[in-house]
């Protein structure tokens, strides 16, 4: 497998388009898809769940071998979920079928091994050896070393949502010449969805929870974006200008403010001729950088943004846990303890210690100890007085309760370097 997709990449490398991808999706393929597949995953409409399936594995891969060299093969609609986001509001996810996501797992492999050699370096979500940590250390480089005073901070509203098949049929097209496998994309783009027991059709957007849903969305960026930032906006504007993107997230920075300006201006304008909207509330440009009195911070990745002081005076940007996500953490911890007023406290420790370690993991980084103790402090107390609610136990003293917290539970550490490690932009 490793040696098809180094072959693979190779060939992205030498041609302007490829062919004769299909063949790529085979037994072979799919069993190996099939082995990466998670048992805890949520099924999609059919109820069907690997346990289930890898039970008649090499019949149920023959026939759906069959299947697609005879284009009977057609993906189900996904299953329509809701998870909540940060800001309150309601994020949809799709969750396929699991033949179906067998099939875009392969796909989505294929996908990302000839564009991995495509992408621009400003792209970084949903690649592989990239993370959001990453870009974090490039913004921090960028705007500790390099002439930015500007920041223009946007967002696309509804990114997932707005995707529009037509042009991305076409990014595809331009690098790709096999029909046939365009023909199962497009399959999966108009399967529509079920929710409850309605069936509603996908005219446009690539749904969240599909394998092969974060691949397509970096696609339709690279051009829509990526390339445009590259290849004419750094050409047509005076002065420094540095781009970074994790997914749909983005920010743009500028040495000169009126730069800053009429890039928003034809940001709105190049987003609008393939579908998309900039949420107007979201989208501003601050003074960021070596700016004098400036106290403005932007968020980015669950992160703030910040100028501030070393010790001897001399400038640095901060990081901070963004307070709003902060607080749908903390929100998040209450509603779980509740849930947890009858199970055994050394479970419910065991996962609180099992919690924090994931959330050191990503927000541990330089500068931001103090709220990941505050984070640490709260969970903490919120943990000791959902123990004493518990009906039928005397209260728990707190110096017993701390030492049976200290066994489950790891103080808060910094993870993550982002300070001296050079980013792969710079």
């Amino acid at each position: 497998m490793l040696s098809e997709s180094k072959d693979l990449r190779c060939l992205s490398r030498k041609f302007a388009r490829l062919q004769t991808l299909m063949h790529r999706i085979n037994g072979k393929t799919l069993k190996a898809e099939h082995r990466r597949q998670e048992r805890r995953k949520a099924s999609g409409v059919d109820g069907v769940t690997k346990d289930e399936y890898g039970k008649r594995l090499d019949e149920n891969i023959a026939e759906l071998v069959k299947r697609m060299k005879t284009f009977s093969y057609r993906p189900q609609p996904v299953r329509r979920t809701y998870i909540p986001k940060a800001n309150g509001k309601m994020r949809p996810l799709g969750i396929p079928s699991y033949e179906d996501k067998l099939v875009q797992g392969v796909m989505g492999g294929i996908l990302s091994d000839i564009y991995e050699e495509r992408f621009c370096d400003s792209s970084y979500g949903f690649r592989p050896n990239r993370s959001a940590h990453d870009v974090l250390r490039y913004v921090d480089h960028t705007i500790m070393t390099k002439k930015v005073n500007y920041v223009l901070e946007a967002d696309i509203k509804g990114f997932f949502d707005n995707v529009d098949h037509e042009w991305l049929m076409k990014f595809l097209e331009h690098d790709i010449a096999d029909k046939n496998f365009l023909r199962y994309i497009k399959r999966f783009l108009i399967c529509g969805a079920m929710e409850g027991t309605e069936r509603r059709k996908s005219d446009k957007g690539t749904p969240q929870g599909g394998l092969i849903s974060p691949v397509l969305a970096n696609v339709y960026l690279h051009y829509v974006l990526d390339l445009w930032v590259e290849k004419a906006l750094k050409k047509t504007l005076k002065g420094e200008i540095y781009y970074v993107r994790y997914a749909d997230d983005f920010i743009l920075m500028f040495q000169y403010e009126r730069q800053a300006v009429k890039a928003m201006s034809e940001l709105k304008a190049r987003l609008g001729k393939f579908g998309l909207d900039v949420a107007e509330e979201k989208t501003r440009i601050l003074p960021m950088g070596r700016c004098e009195g400036t106290k403005e911070s932007f968020d980015f990745l669950g992160f703030t943004f910040f100028n501030t002081q070393t010790r001897g005076g001399k400038y640095r940007l901060g990081v901070r846990t963004s307070k709003t996500r902060l607080k749908a953490k903390k929100q998040a911890v209450k509603k779980w303890f509740r849930s947890r007023l009858t199970k055994p406290l050394t479970e419910t420790l065991r996962k609180a210690g099992v919690a924090l370690r994931g959330h050191c993991n990503y927000y541990g980084v330089h500068g931001n100890a103090r709220m990941l103790w505050n984070f640490y402090d709260y969970v903490r107390y919120t943990c000791y007085r959902m123990i004493n609610r518990r009906g039928r136990q005397g209260k728990l003293r707190r110096d017993k309760f701390l030492r049976k917290w200290n066994f489950y539970v790891d103080m808060p550490r910094v993870t993550v370097e982002i300070w001296n490690q050079r980013p792969m932009l710079a």
